[in-house]
């Protein structure tokens, strides 16, 4: 019996302290994700910093944006067409231009060195509809629309700005 009393209680020990890393580590991620599902199965998958950014980390007008210091991460598993560009299945980065009256997405095929934005490696730059958010959020908040069987609409809200582009399954 006593054998079987001091198993419980380090066994209890043992989970008590493997939950409080696994708050710790997921509090110090600051990755989220986002995904959307074509009506066929198929996802597009974006991943992105979300913490509160720095002062070095703010949008700048006119000038290329990682929010959080890094791009986002663009996984497809279908042909993707944005902006009449197709892109074809694979990882991309993806990077913002932030202007006062539109912004800009760019999807990057440079996924090897991403915090070092390269335009040579742009394979499509996007226009982005613009409108305004009601409570503005601190940090950069992402998520997809399903608008359409195959038409995916990438939602980017920071500040009292919204912009949105849609991708579309070839």
């Amino acid at each position: 019996m006593r054998v079987l009393a001091v198993s419980i209680i380090l066994m209890s020990q043992s989970f008590l302290c493997t939950s409080a890393f696994a708050e710790q580590a997921d509090a110090a991620d600051q990755t989220a994700t986002i995904t959307c599902d074509f009506t066929d199965g198929n996802e597009i998958t974006v991943q992105y910093n979300n913490a509160t950014m720095s002062d070095k980390d703010q949008p700048r007008t006119g000038r290329v944006w990682l929010p959080g210091g890094s791009p986002m991460t663009l996984f497809t598993q279908v042909p993707l067409v944005l902006n009449h560009v197709e892109l074809p299945v694979g990882a991309y980065s993806m990077y913002v231009i932030p202007n006062k009256k539109d912004w800009t997405l760019i999807v990057s095929k440079n996924v090897t060195n991403p915090k070092n934005y390269d335009e040579k490696q742009d394979l499509v730059r996007a226009p982005m509809e613009m409108g305004g958010v009601n409570s503005p959020p601190k940090r950069l908040q992402a998520s997809f629309a399903h608008t359409a069987p195959k038409q995916c609409s990438i939602r980017l809200y920071y500040e009292t700005n919204g912009a949105f582009v849609d991708f579309n399954e070839k």
